[in-house]
């Protein structure tokens, strides 16, 4: 196997289901039993900001019942031991990549754990409910806080930093996603314009998986530490 220097792996809900978190959007096109334009968008905030600050309540409250799982804690493994560049971006917005062990981490879509200011934009760990008489912990208004998540028609998070991993990396690994949510579905073309290998572990082919210079089928929990540990010889 060749001896990579710098890896990005992109984590999607394939990683985080076998933890019991349900991924995005069921077959019915609903989100939790709501249509997702109500819950993830900010139109849907603006409308109704309770029902969202309960439903984003509900999701954070599912949190404490869930464990990471073997390939979360494989990913966390082989980062402490691989002596080159290693970036994990996940489009998930649970902390179980964190409570592995995982450093080098971008969370693209935000963190049900992290609260916003969208007066000053700055940023809080928050693990108790939000609601709309909240007070914001900077400016003291309530309301103003909102979940740190990213929603439909916002721009994903740290974009120029994924970017410029993509495009020096020479292995990209995409573990558990559809290959139908953009940007993250074109990252694996971006890394292969830079030169680099791609690699799709997952539990049923992706979208886009033919396109991928290797894709695997299975449980996360198998595939993904029997594939690091492979590349650590």
């Amino acid at each position: 196997m060749p001896r990579y220097q710098s890896i990005v792996v992109l984590t999607g809900a394939g990683i985080s289901a076998e933890s019991g978190i349900r991924t995005f959007r069921a077959s019915d096109g609903l989100w939790e039993n709501h249509p997702v334009e109500e819950v993830a968008t900010p139109e849907g905030y603006y409308r109704n900001p309770a029902l969202v600050q309960s439903f984003y309540n509900g999701r954070r409250q599912q949190l404490s019942e869930v464990v990471c799982n073997d390939a979360h804690k494989a990913l966390s493994d082989f980062e402490k031991a691989f002596d080159g560049d290693f970036l994990l971006v996940t489009q998930n917005v649970d902390d179980l990549h964190s409570r592995a062990g995982s450093q080098n981490l971008i969370h693209m879509h935000g963190e049900l754990y992290k609260a916003r200011c969208q007066d000053t934009e700055q940023v809080f760990d928050w693990h108790e409910d939000l609601t709309t008489q909240t007070l914001c912990p900077c400016c003291k208004q309530a309301g103003n806080l909102r979940p740190n998540i990213v929603w439909f028609g916002e721009m994903p998070l740290e974009m120029n930093r994924i970017y410029e991993a993509l495009s020096q990396c020479d292995l990209f690994v995409s573990i558990g996603t559809s290959g139908n949510v953009y940007p993250a579905a074109g990252f694996f073309a971006e890394a292969k314009a830079a030169g680099a290998e791609t690699v799709e572990l997952n539990l049923e082919p992706g979208s886009n998986a033919s396109q991928f210079d290797r894709s695997l089928t299975g449980h996360a929990t198998e595939l993904v530490p029997d594939f690091f540990n492979a590349l650590l010889g």
